[in-house]
């Protein structure tokens, strides 16, 4: 996907969020935007570490 039909999905989501999510989604926005591109890129892996291992750290909490 390119960057401009990224942006075109999250307006269209943007569109359809109840409206107490999109002050968290600003926050959020923002709060990416400080982050310089290490820091982002350790964010994605360790987003997608919990996405793919969340059986076993469900298991592990309990």
């Amino acid at each position: 996907m390119t960057t401009k039909q990224i942006k075109t999905e999250i307006q269209k989501l943007l569109d359809t969020v109840p409206e107490n999510v999109l002050q968290d989604l600003l926050d959020y926005l923002k709060a990416a935007q400080k982050q310089t591109k290490d820091q982002a890129e350790l964010t994605s892996h360790l987003r997608k570490i919990i996405h793919e291992d969340r059986e076993l750290l469900e298991k592990l909490a309990q």
